[in-house]
């Protein structure tokens, strides 16, 4: 009878099992997007240009290391974390003169062609769906969202926590004299539009948006997406073109999240050197686990020269320990790859937070 009520219950098991696996088969996500004649375009998603085998290690190898080895470790100094003061009244009123103010991670107040444009913006305290647990915010941004100007567009890289903040988009939704545009990848905007947000646009890769003033383009890199366990690849992500009009017409990159690959190649034949890059520089280590979703310093040097870019900064770096080099690290190894190079520092720097930059000069 014991044997028999053991067999009954693996039959049982057995069963639930198979069900189970129905059940999560004919769940699987479907592309709605799907179009065969895009490379890039999967029946259940999307992917890469130029790499099948994404992720190149176990995560939960990682996390384990990442304990035993008590990463990362303290920033040796908290100096270049430091927010500075930005000129908030200058920022509000101009609309002529084409400045980056770096507030912090991968957000960027964008003042070009008569439109303020913020990137990626991520305003609260953890990249997180949760409040309570996640990577928490180190430095604070060097603007709170009420000292903005009133921002034209905000354009999205993809949807990780770090990257798409809700809260923060709900915030500038609700700004006086009406929401900003959203500009979000294939598959981003439907979501945004599902959670109230209704002044929406996605693209596709090499799909542009006119506005008075700009036309934004957005670009392949090389990255994922995902908002759970289970929608890995399922909504685009990419890098942003803004091409400025007027008598002095600028080329602006914003890459947003990507490994190193030849996308960086391919942007400059399409639209010509860049006037100015931002270009992440941080969250790397290790390697081995890294290297296909996040460039290191040396590698974001090599977009710069890849891009023709006169000038670049490097962004995501200070605000999130979200792998295992010291948060004040990335500047330091820039310079040296840089000079590895033989490129002039001022080439390519790293700010204080709030730091304001004019371009175009």
């Amino acid at each position: 009878p014991r044997s028999a009520g053991r067999m009954k219950r693996g039959a049982v098991a057995w069963l639930a099992a198979g069900l189970l696996a129905a059940a999560c088969a004919g769940c699987a996500h479907v592309n709605p997007y799907y179009d065969p004649a895009r490379a890039h375009h999967t029946r259940s998603g999307f992917r890469n240009n130029h790499l099948d085998d994404f992720f190149t290690g176990s995560f939960l190898r990682w996390q384990w290391e990442r304990w035993r080895d008590g990463l990362p470790k303290p920033p040796a100094s908290l100096a270049e974390l430091q927010p500075v003061r930005p000129d908030t009244d200058w920022l509000k009123q101009n609309r002529s003169a084409p400045s980056v103010t770096w507030i912090g991670h991968a957000t960027v107040l964008l003042q070009v062609g008569g439109l303020n444009i913020l990137t990626d913006p991520i305003f609260s305290e953890r990249a997180s769906p949760f409040s309570w647990l996640g990577p928490k915010r180190r430095t604070p941004p060097a603007l709170a969202l009420a000292e903005l100007p009133r921002i034209d567009v905000v354009i999205v890289s993809h949807n990780h926590y770090d990257h798409l903040d809700l809260p923060s988009l709900q915030a500038l939704n609700a700004q006086a004299g009406g929401p900003p545009l959203f500009l979000m990848p294939l598959g981003v905007g439907d979501w945004l539009r599902r959670q109230g947000i209704a002044n929406t646009a996605q693209l596709d890769w090499w799909e542009s948006h006119s506005l008075a003033g700009a036309r934004l383009h957005f670009v392949p890199v090389q990255h994922w997406s995902a908002r759970s366990l289970f929608d890995h690849f399922e909504t685009l992500w990419g890098g942003w073109v803004i091409a400025t009009e007027g008598e002095r017409p600028l080329k602006i990159f914003f890459t947003g999240d990507t490994g190193y690959s030849t996308d960086f190649s391919e942007i400059r034949r399409r639209f010509g050197h860049v006037d100015f890059a931002m270009i992440p520089v941080g969250a790397y280590e290790p390697r081995w686990f890294m290297r296909h979703q996040h460039v290191n310093p040396a590698e974001a040097v090599q977009i710069h020269l890849d891009l023709e870019a006169r000038r670049s900064l490097g962004i995501h770096w200070g605000a999130f320990e979200l792998t295992d080099e010291p948060l004040d690290e990335p500047p330091r190894a820039l310079r040296q790859a840089l000079k590895a190079r033989g490129i002039d520092a001022r080439d390519f720097i790293t700010t204080a937070p709030g730091e304001t930059l004019k371009i175009g000069n």
